[in-house]
């Protein structure tokens, strides 16, 4: 099903194969607790690159192929002649013919694509500027976790025009979940993109709804998401978008108005009194934790079912 393709963006797969994905995260992270992962990646070499800081990636995704039996073979930009201005393509081009896969952290999705077509191997999105997919799939297999196969609401409260936001959103779309947007009118994602998507999301009886109010977005929901204000790069338009998101911040008093079960998610990494409340992170409700070790298992399944 899955074997030699890319994962670059969500919007590629079906429900099914996004469910698959899950499930094998699942019996992914059985294995690890058990000690008995199958070294499916044995003698298997991956190409781990990356353009921009990292922490939960970096670790998760180097783990994943270690524990897999695979070699990983970290990469920053300044350690190769990308850095010097040697073409993405013929970095792809040598690596294609060294590696058995490649996951990449950039700064643009166009260098995605250009890995992929060039490199002839698996290509895995470690995030870019237009999504990051194995966040999508730790969030939602974080969720299931605590919530089980159970409906449930999700509110995202912080910048709509957010990479980890339209990941979110196509997942929800994919497997008929609900996501509250609160957003100012600003900073709504691209009409193009969020047009795909909301097609996806009715013909699967999803609901994705935008509110400028974080109050009624967050009204009932079981799950609050939010993410930094400013992301690498932006910071030319930082306090543009601070003085926009200033009553987006995630509180206690916020919560109050979720369902009693809510949880809060971040992707990390946070800045306590900007985006979210410490009492909210560090508090009882806070999923964040979970949600940074699912990267691990995730991204397991994900390198497991393509490499």
């Amino acid at each position: 099903m899955f074997r030699g393709k890319s994962l670059l963006c969500l919007l590629d797969f079906e429900d099914n194969e996004i469910e698959k994905i899950l499930e094998v995260s699942f019996i992914m992270k059985n294995y690890v607790y058990s000690n008995n992962v199958p070294k499916s990646l044995a003698g298997k070499k991956v190409a781990l690159l990356f353009e921009k800081p990292s922490t939960r990636t970096r670790v998760s995704t180097e783990l994943a192929v270690s524990l897999l039996g695979g070699i990983p073979i970290v990469l920053n930009k300044q350690d190769l002649q990308w850095s010097r201005g040697e073409p993405v393509e013929d970095t792809a081009r040598v690596l294609g013919r060294l590696v058995n896969g490649i996951g990449a952290r950039v700064l643009s999705h166009l260098t995605l694509i250009k890995l992929k077509e060039f490199s002839g191997v698996p290509v895995f999105n470690l995030l870019s500027d237009l999504s990051h997919p194995l966040q999508a799939l730790a969030d939602i297999m974080t969720i299931r976790e605590k919530f089980g196969d159970n409906f449930v609401k999700i509110a995202f409260v912080g910048d709509g025009s957010d990479n980890v936001l339209l990941s979110l959103m196509t997942i929800v779309a994919k497997l008929g979940l609900e996501l509250h947007i609160a957003t100012p009118k600003e900073l709504k994602p691209k009409e193009d993109l969020y047009k795909v998507i909301n097609e996806i999301a009715e013909d699967n009886g999803s609901i994705i709804e935008f509110y400028e109010d974080p109050y009624e977005a967050v009204r009932g929901v079981n799950v609050v998401y939010t993410d930094v204000w400013v992301s690498m790069g932006q910071e030319n338009i930082a306090e543009q978008k601070k003085s926009l998101l200033r009553n987006y911040r995630v509180t206690s008093d916020l919560m109050k108005y979720t369902a009693k079960n809510a949880i809060f998610m971040h992707c990390l990494p946070a800045n306590r009194g900007e985006e979210v409340e410490s009492e909210v992170i560090d508090g009882p409700r806070s999923a964040v934790w979970d949600q940074a070790e699912n990267r691990l298992y995730t991204t397991m399944a994900v390198f497991s079912l393509f490499i």
